[in-house]
């Protein structure tokens, strides 16, 4: 009987011992570590909202969202307040860069543009991309927007390849291809046969290039099928979302601001009268080109980007914890009077008359649709050539007003989108 009570409490205090150290790691975690980063931040002059136990800012943040969808907008195109509110009032609360805490995970809001350019140039390797989530990784696929060292570099080299200019110049709209979207377009029933074409070459080229890398005796080189998967998995979503989201918003800065819309459709009528849009004359639409950027910069669709400090580092002025997530909302800079002045929410593209370069003042982070640095888009001259591509047929064939229907929200999910669509009441022309 005296074994067993000695078992029994060897067994109780190791009970007890180990509930004990689950406590400490757990208090570690949840309440150690995210006060003592609190404290180390707002002693270099970085404020934010208290951490609170558990939930960090993250309650706060949904409470403020919750609240700004409730409040009508108009056809207002001054956004932050709508798309991200907190981040519109902490920073005119704490400054240009802020703590807030992602449940016990704290994040820096970074806005001021020299941080940002280092950080995004990551000369040193030294702030990679977060670890991306599961349930992301199964809908995005482990490809070029989530993976990183050798297997991001090697698929990064094979999509440069296939989405360089001169590949862009193959892309060919047929007939046919033409014919069955405006169909669609008009609400018609008609469906796309099985001898449609879509003549995307460089997306072809690009997909055959994984393929001849897949079958590759050079191991170095060698791409697996799951790469293939993954890869066609990211260029699906990540390229239709945002494509889709930068057509819809252009589509309804058009249909308000009709003089804008009847320059544009000068121009195409000019380069390509009611002929299909060929590589020369897309490359040549400048009014096109303005509007697009200033579509980009008023409703770019994504609405931050996100780096992770992986070691402590040094940045600016700032010492950076290890593990410190790094939060840099475009969207904000794009909305900054103090970069583009007191007429920033106007819709104006002659801002890009002159190009990218001329209308930021050489300040690259003030313009970040695409992000910049090795990670940027590596599909954004794409995406901007197929949105020229599906705006000039548009204009060739329809003037176009926003429909009285229309109620003006745009809301976050994964892109920036119209909560409601965008309605608009075409005439044939």
């Amino acid at each position: 009987m005296a074994v067993v009570g000695i078992l029994v409490i060897c067994l109780s205090s190791s009970l007890c011992l180990y509930f004990l150290l689950a406590l400490i790691r757990v208090l570690h975690t949840l309440w150690w570590t995210p006060i003592r980063i609190q404290y180390q931040m707002g002693s270099q002059g970085i404020k934010g909202p208290s951490y609170r136990l558990f939930n960090g800012s993250t309650k706060e943040i949904l409470n403020l969202k919750k609240e700004a969808m409730s409040r009508p907008l108009g056809l207002s195109h001054d956004i932050l307040s709508k798309a991200q509110p907190h981040i519109h009032s902490w920073i005119n609360k704490y400054g240009k860069n802020y703590l807030q805490w992602y449940g016990p995970q704290p994040q820096i809001v970074i806005t001021e543009p020299e941080l940002i350019k280092e950080i995004l140039n990551n000369r040193d390797s030294t702030y990679p991309k977060e670890e991306v989530k599961r349930y992301v990784k199964k809908l995005l696929g482990d490809g070029l927007v989530t993976s990183e060292g050798e297997k991001w570099a090697k698929m990064r080299k094979l999509a440069n390849y296939a989405f360089h200019g001169e590949s862009l110049k193959a892309i060919d709209i047929r007939s046919d291809f033409q014919d069955s979207f405006w169909e669609q377009l008009l609400g018609r029933e008609e469906h796309f046969s099985d001898d449609d074409e879509i003549g995307f070459d460089n997306i072809e080229k690009f997909l055959y290039t994984q393929v001849s890398w897949h079958q590759d005796a050079n191991a170095s080189q060698k791409i697996s099928v799951q790469d293939m998967v993954d890869e066609c998995k990211t260029f699906y979503f990540a390229g239709q979302e945002t494509t889709n989201s930068l057509l819809a918003w252009t589509v309804f800065l058009l249909a308000i601001h009709t003089d804008w819309q009847e320059e544009a459709r000068k121009e195409v009528l000019n380069l390509f009268g009611h002929q299909n849009p060929n590589p020369d004359g897309i490359t040549k639409l400048k009014t096109m080109s303005m509007i697009i950027n200033e579509s980009l910069r008023l409703y770019p669709p994504v609405l931050a980007i996100i780096r992770k400090a992986e070691r402590e580092v040094r940045l600016g002025k700032l010492t950076l914890p290890a593990e410190v997530l790094l939060f840099i909302p475009n969207i904000a800079l794009h909305h900054d009077p103090q970069i583009w002045g007191e007429d920033v929410h106007l819709f104006k593209p002659e801002r890009f008359s002159e190009g990218v370069a001329k209308a930021t003042k050489n300040n690259m982070p003030a313009f970040l649709p695409f992000g910049m640095g090795p990670r940027n888009c590596v599909g954004f001259n794409f995406a901007t050539t197929e949105a020229k591509i599906t705006l000039s047929m548009i204009l060739q064939r329809y003037a176009f007003t926003l429909s009285p229907a229309y109620v003006h929200s745009p809301f976050q999910l994964l892109t920036l989108r119209p909560q409601h669509g965008v309605q608009v009441l075409l005439h044939s022309l």
